[in-house]
């Protein structure tokens, strides 16, 4: 019984751990173009960073990233923030990643997350999910799930850290 007890704590800690997570671990994987980047080296030159994870087959996630890219490029103008999108397909998938991403005209930075790695090392247990990171790298922010308007919530997370600036 003890045993069992110590195993519990043990796995509830080290979840704790993981969903308690500040910073982006160092996780490798690929961009759409195949180039490998270390997520721990993800920045945005002092300002915010959204990271966006999805999937091609979620339609919630779909719907948040076409949201977003609708007024992309006024948030950029107003407060410089970045948006990193972490595909979470598995790899017999991954070729729909592209197409999808093209198809919508999303203009953000995409990232392949195949094997799961970076979301299970933030302890991301669904999709939609998003982070904020400040100028720093910090996160300060997340989000599960999409509904029309959530937004607007995270663009006002990220006016808040740009007015800091």
């Amino acid at each position: 019984m003890k045993r069992i007890l110590f195993t519990l704590a043990t796995i509830m800690l080290m979840a704790a751990g993981a969903a308690a997570q500040t910073r982006l671990p160092a996780v490798t994987l690929k961009t759409i173009d195949g180039q490998t980047v270390s997520t721990d080296t993800l920045s945005n030159n002092g300002r915010p960073l959204v990271i966006s994870f999805f999937a091609t087959w979620c339609k919630p996630c779909n719907r948040e990233l076409t949201t977003i890219s609708e007024v992309y490029d006024e948030w950029q103008e107003e407060t410089g923030v970045r948006l990193v999108a972490v595909s979470i397909d598995q790899a017999q998938n991954i070729n729909k990643v592209k197409p999808l991403v093209d198809n919508h005209g999303w203009p953000y930075d995409v990232l392949l997350d195949p094997n799961s790695d970076l979301k299970r090392a933030l302890g991301i247990q669904t999709i939609p999910f998003v982070l904020l990171l400040d100028g720093q790298g910090n996160i300060v922010y997340r989000h599960n799930g999409y509904a029309d308007g959530a937004e607007e919530e995270l663009y006002e997370q990220i006016r808040k850290l740009s007015i800091k600036d």
